[in-house]
């Protein structure tokens, strides 16, 4: 059994190593080699497709990187999946795209705004996932 003492030294010893860990943690994870969010490829194009991204809402009915809506397609690595030539098509059509009966509206982007679009579905598709190379809706009847 402790002494009042020695239960207080093994406390604040306990306190500063766990203390000690985080900070180590907290800097190695800071560090530029660690970088795993592709920030370095981020151009103008990225930054437009990001917008119109936002601007039409696509969270409403899509997800990247798990966040968003489970209505629509996953599309943080669409690219990989159905190429650019697919995506852009998608986005160009002037009628709306109704894959397995779900409607997705007919978004008729000109060609430089679907390019920005498939810039910005590239950047993501490059961020290390540690791992999870596939991210799957929760809907999906697909099992991991």
């Amino acid at each position: 059994m402790l002494s009042k003492s020695q239960a207080r030294a093994f406390f604040l010893g306990g306190t500063l190593v766990t203390f000690l860990i985080f900070i180590g943690l907290t800097i190695y994870s800071f560090m530029p080699s660690n970088d795993q969010t592709n920030y370095s490829s981020i151009d103008a194009n990225v930054e437009r497709g990001k917008e119109i991204w936002e601007s039409n809402n696509c969270m409403g009915c899509h997800s990247i990187l798990g966040e968003g809506a489970y209505y629509a397609p996953e599309l943080t690595k669409v690219i990989d999946r159905r190429g650019e030539a697919y995506v852009k098509i998608v986005l160009m059509s002037k009628e709306p795209w109704q894959p397995r009966g779900r409607k997705m509206v007919a978004y008729g982007m000109s060609e430089a705004d679907a390019d920005a679009v498939v810039a910005y579905f590239k950047w993501i598709g490059k961020i290390d996932l540690n791992g999870f190379d596939r991210v799957v809706s929760p809907l999906s009847k697909v099992k991991n």
